[in-house]
């Protein structure tokens, strides 16, 4: 393959995560008096770590949200995840033929580390992933946009920078990727391409991904 390290998001291109998230922060948000409708959501926090949440309701209302709200929020994700979570169409096969080439790959997250574990564990994709191939913005100062998580997976995985390509359902995630110095595949199954702007190749299937990596 033409890179030694590829580094997966997690909710959209692993778990097919973002419908039931963005459903429930939106609800969320609207009970607490911050009217946001679902596409609101998607267009303003998909992909991006809770810090930004608290971020734009403060700048845009003035208001803090409640100390609870991130605790609150992710026990009715958590919930909802072991109803209604599934592993995003295709990706098993990805993850098969990576182990069975021998190319090195991981996740890295907005996401907590609880929320990828729950996340896997409940698709059954923890069987791919084991804690050294994990990768959260827990572990860095700064999320997506920033490149400081992409950066830390690939030091932690002993790969430069130009060696790791990306794979991002978000614009805030391209942004990140692209700051890092990486190659990155945009997954257009949510996001429209024209929001994916500066990826280096766009697919809709993630059955074509095991070609883009070729």
């Amino acid at each position: 393959m033409r890179y030694d390290l590829v580094i997966f998001d997690n909710d959209g291109v692993l778990v097919d995560s973002e419908p039931i998230s963005n459903r429930l922060l939106a609800a969320y948000l609207t009970e607490l008096g911050h009217p946001t409708s679902y596409e609101d959501s998607i267009r303003d926090y998909m992909g991006s770590a809770m810090h930004r949440v608290h971020d734009l309701v403060e700048a845009r209302t003035g208001e803090r949200l409640p100390a609870e709200f991130d605790d609150v929020f992710h026990r009715r994700v958590f919930a909802a995840f072991e109803q209604d979570l599934e592993a995003v169409a295709g990706v098993v096969g990805v993850l098969e033929k990576l182990a069975a080439d021998d190319v090195p790959y991981c996740v890295a997250s907005s996401g907590s580390h609880e929320r990828i574990r729950v996340g896997h564990r409940t698709t059954g994709l923890d069987r791919w992933f084991d804690e050294e191939r994990i990768f959260s913005s827990q572990d860095v100062g700064r999320g997506k946009p920033a490149p400081d998580l992409f950066l830390y997976a690939a030091e932690r995985m002993g790969v430069a920078p130009g060696r790791c390509v990306v794979v991002e359902d978000s614009p805030l995630g391209v942004q990140a990727a692209v700051a890092a110095g990486m190659d990155v595949l945009g997954f257009t199954a949510m996001t429209p391409a024209d929001r994916l702007g500066g990826a280096t190749q766009l697919f809709s299937d993630m059955g074509e991904l095991v070609d883009l990596l070729a």
